[in-house]
């Protein structure tokens, strides 16, 4: 199922057991997919209608934490526990590789951190784009050089705006 959001389009996949996968893709496979899903008229389960749900209110500023059931069962021990730690940073807040690799249990694997971001299967739903470099910059995002960056920027600052309306 494809769903656009205000800076991506992004796939979303899910089994019967919860949703397996959100990454972004191109306008291009975006096309082939709908051509894909329209010539199987199949309707999207209920893992997919809930993440939808969620996205639709994260991107309207009321949704600051995702409850729909995520199915990963990809993924190393340390990717697992990456991808956990991820989920625990606070909407609006950020943290270094650093801190998610000893929250990992594995202060050492500040670069295995990074490449478990970049394997997420549930993007913004487990936040790897609240983790930036240690002294502060914003470092890679999805595999997709300057765009990821970009669209990383982007999303921290939705969750910074909303979280400064929410305190006000």
């Amino acid at each position: 199922m494809i769903y656009r959001h205000p800076f991506a389009l992004l796939e979303l996949t899910a089994d019967s057991y919860g949703l397996t996968g959100l990454r972004f893709i191109t306008e291009e496979t975006a096309k082939q997919q709908q051509a894909e899903n329209d010539a199987s008229l199949e309707s999207p389960n209920q893992f997919i209608r809930q993440a939808i749900t969620e996205l639709d209110e994260y991107f309207d500023g009321q949704r600051t934490e995702f409850s729909v059931k995520l199915h990963i069962p990809q993924g190393t021990a340390f990717q697992q526990r990456v991808w956990q730690a991820l989920q625990a940073i606070p909407y609006g807040e950020t943290r270094t590789y650093q801190d998610i690799a000893e929250a990992a249990g594995s202060p050492d694997a500040v670069r295995a951190v990074g490449q478990a971001n970049k394997q997420n299967p549930v993007a913004i739903i487990i936040p790897c784009h609240r983790v930036i470099g240690k002294n502060g910059k914003l470092t890679g995002y999805m595999g997709s050089g300057e765009q990821g960056i970009l669209l990383k920027q982007k999303l921290l600052q939705h969750e910074a705006v909303t979280a400064n309306k929410r305190q006000s």
